[in-house]
């Protein structure tokens, strides 16, 4: 940024700053999206270090992933909540990408992921991501990139099936809902040998085990799963 266009910046942002997406308060120079007084208060798992925690423990049995975490817990009527809503229909996709970036430093702190080759988002059907604009995962995932320095890859698997809502599904309804939902690109080789496949929240782990599996089963690649949050009930 030249010298002139800081100065414009600054002038811009002393008559519209830019606000912290939760508490309305005014952004400095170093935060974006989100200030870092909210930013701490998110309510982290930990789990980057615990081998038995829940979000792994989920995948146990069904598919053979190397290892699975989540960066927040996601409890109705909290602020990861209000801030997922604002990523998801609010059109804040840059929220999603500060938020992949803290969720980035803390998977870098762990040997596994660094041994990741590709960072995979689950995608959206094509009708629900133009109607959207975008996929949340994707820009999570960018996050993510920026700090561990994994390209994204977008060209691996697509939804062909536009699922209904797993809002409201139990288990056996969501796995159902999503089973066949996905497939891999034609002509896709096995370029990758550990993909870390990106979601947004895990509920019952549905999604990322139909994806897990074909990414396993068809390309012979190794799986570990980061999803930026842990939905608890």
């Amino acid at each position: 940024m030249s010298g002139f266009d800081r100065i414009f910046n600054d002038i811009f942002n002393l008559f519209f700053p830019n606000k912290c997406v939760y508490c309305g308060n005014n952004l400095t120079n170093i935060e974006t999206e989100i200030c870092i007084n909210c930013l701490n208060k998110l309510p982290k798992t930990n789990f980057i270090d615990d081998i038995q925690n829940p979000v792994f423990q989920k995948f146990w049995g069904r598919v053979n992933i190397e290892f699975a975490v989540s960066m927040y817990y996601f409890v109705k009527h909290s602020m990861v909540q209000y801030l997922f809503h604002q990523i998801k229909y609010k059109g804040r996709k840059e929220l999603a990408k500060r938020l992949g970036q803290e969720f980035g430093l803390q998977l870098n702190t762990s040997n596994i992921f660094k041994k990741c080759d590709a960072l995979v988002p689950v995608p959206l059907h094509p009708k629900k991501q133009k109607k959207r604009g975008y996929n949340q995962s994707e820009w999570i995932a960018k996050g993510i990139s920026d700090i561990l320095s994994i390209p994204v890859e977008t060209g691996l698997i697509q939804r062909h099936v536009n699922s209904t809502s797993q809002t409201r599904k139990n288990r056996k309804e969501r796995w159902e809902n999503v089973r066949t939902a996905f497939s891999l690109y034609p002509n896709i080789s096995a370029k990758y040998t550990h993909i870390l496949l990106i979601d947004d929240v895990v509920t019952t782990g549905a999604t990322l085990e139909s994806c897990s599996s074909l990414l396993i089963n068809k390309l012979g690649v190794k799986v570990s799963i980061a999803s930026l949050a842990y939905a608890t009930d």
